[in-house]
């Protein structure tokens, strides 16, 4: 396919070895401000994406990321927040990376390249046509990636994607593709950098307004959150005090014994 990567395009700044700790600072951080404006272009892709995975969580659907190396392990990253984050199962939003989870540390050798791999990997989540399933590759061209949503497609699985390269073949295989266009990164082809952080963005998007649309947030507060250590413990009972007007004592003592903040705030409202 005759198309071209921005992403491994030159970059606009040269002789970085000769650049001070503070030019390469300020260089790295004036391209990262680029990112967030590369983002808002796509806002309307990602509205569409979002819709779908809500729609098919209503009905019972869970949402799949699939990847190689940085992207991979973005995808992890962001499912492995959402049940301490939103009280949500473990199983609701899942991340795969290519090479299976030895490869969230270490590159695992042409894991990238296999085009039937990605197929099985789901397979073993029991994927269904309510399941939504996004494949995350900068470049656009990753194999494991394209191969995946392929399989998707044909098994009547929705399919989205977030790449920063238009007109890449994922982004034609995707039914609901998100395209961040970052551009040339600060060190030639690193897309760990800002086509990495455009990932990050997304991702961040896309669970969020998930699942505030799915009610796991009420007003601004993380109700539904696991109490999973002292802060939060403490955040869990001003939470409370926040919501009714009980003492810190009594809203720890209604956190303990109803174990979300949500569960407390509406058994005293329904006394």
């Amino acid at each position: 396919m005759n198309f071209t990567k921005t992403t491994e395009q030159s970059s606009k700044h040269d002789n970085l070895e000769k650049m001070s700790v503070a030019d390469l600072l300020s260089n790295i951080n004036k391209e990262d401000k680029t990112v967030p404006l590369a983002v808002e272009k796509a806002l309307h892709q990602i509205e569409l994406l979002v819709s779908k995975v809500v729609e098919k969580m209503k009905l019972g659907g869970r949402l799949f990321y699939i990847g190689a190396g940085t992207s991979g392990r973005l995808g992890i990253v962001d499912a492995s927040e959402c049940p301490p984050t939103f009280g949500v199962r473990f199983d609701l939003v899942n991340g795969i990376i290519a090479g299976g989870d030895k490869a969230i540390r270490r590159a695992v050798e042409n894991a990238e390249d296999n085009t039937t791999k990605a197929w099985s990997d789901l397979l073993e989540h029991n994927i269904n046509e309510n399941d939504v399933v996004i494949g995350i590759a900068a470049s656009g061209t990753t194999p494991y990636v394209i191969a995946g949503l392929e399989r998707c497609n044909e098994n009547n699985i929705t399919t989205g994607c977030i790449t920063c390269n238009e007109g890449s073949p994922l982004a034609l295989t995707a039914q609901y593709p998100v395209v961040v266009v970052v551009g040339p990164e600060f060190v030639t082809g690193s897309s760990r950098m800002k086509a990495g952080t455009a990932q990050k963005l997304v991702l961040n998007m896309i669970s969020t307004a998930t699942m505030i649309q799915l009610g796991k947030v009420k007003g601004n507060k993380m109700v539904d959150m696991q109490l999973s250590n002292d802060k939060l413990v403490d955040r869990g009972v001003k939470m409370i005090m926040g919501e009714i007007p009980v003492s810190y004592e009594k809203a720890s003592e209604l956190l303990k014994q109803h174990g979300s903040v949500r569960k407390a705030v509406e058994s005293f409202l329904s006394k």
